[in-house]
């Protein structure tokens, strides 16, 4: 039996600044030694972006509010994620936020239809582009989907000016538990609008590469990061 499609998930206000609370003033601090944001100057603070961060715990949604979420910059985060992530506590938390499930591997006609939806109205949404959870700090090969909607949002509306944020989290250790330090570093955009010659495979290869490399580019070692608020 086919899934339902996705709809238009409606950021509840009471319940996002209480988990942001939560997640900020407790939780968060209590069970992790230490975060470390790089970065933040990189978020656009206005029309539609996609935030591309590494994937690598369960905690990553979190850290992304923590980091970049509403109470800082007044912006809600829009989490498209992979539908086996969407189960239990965490997948029940990012359906009452805003977030709603995705084949990264096969996306949907209606995943797409709403992903462009999301960014018509210059939201910011989050999608994993490795797919799944990793624990090695190599960045694996990128899934199509966000390279996709972002190009054919941008091509199909060419002033919407879609830019995508590359963001890199690393945990010490690797698989995270009590104490463990976490590490955010927020990169430079890239401009949807310079891949937008045409839907080409070419082009839709080359802004998927791009953003690789920039994952790969941004910089994890300690010294260079600044502890977070």
């Amino acid at each position: 039996m086919r899934s339902p499609p996705p709809t238009i998930s409606h950021v509840s206000p009471w319940l996002i600044n209480l988990v942001y609370a939560l997640c900020r003033y407790l939780i968060l601090p209590v069970y992790f030694g230490k975060i470390e944001i790089q970065g933040r100057e990189n978020f656009p603070l206005e029309n539609p972006v996609i935030l591309a961060p590494t994937h690598r715990s369960r905690w990553d949604a979190l850290i992304l509010g923590y980091a970049l979420g509403r109470d800082i910059f007044g912006r809600d985060l829009r989490f498209m994620v992979s539908a086996n992530e969407m189960k239990g506590l965490q997948g029940w938390l990012i359906r009452h936020v805003g977030g709603f499930p995705i084949d990264p591997q096969h996306p949907s006609i209606s995943s797409l239809r709403l992903g462009i939806k999301l960014l018509k109205a210059s939201e910011v949404l989050v999608i994993f582009p490795e797919g799944n959870i990793f624990r090695t700090e190599e960045i694996q090969p990128l899934q199509p989907g966000l390279t996709r909607l972002a190009l054919h949002t941008q091509c199909k509306y060419p002033s919407l000016d879609v830019k995508i944020v590359p963001i890199k989290i690393r945990y010490n250790p690797p698989i995270p538990g009590w104490g463990c330090h976490v590490q955010v570093h927020i990169g430079s955009c890239l401009q949807v609008a310079n891949y937008c010659e045409n839907l080409s495979s070419p082009n839709t290869e080359k802004l998927k590469n791009h953003l690789k490399s920039a994952l790969e580019n941004l910089c994890t070692s300690r010294q260079h990061y600044q502890q977070s608020a």
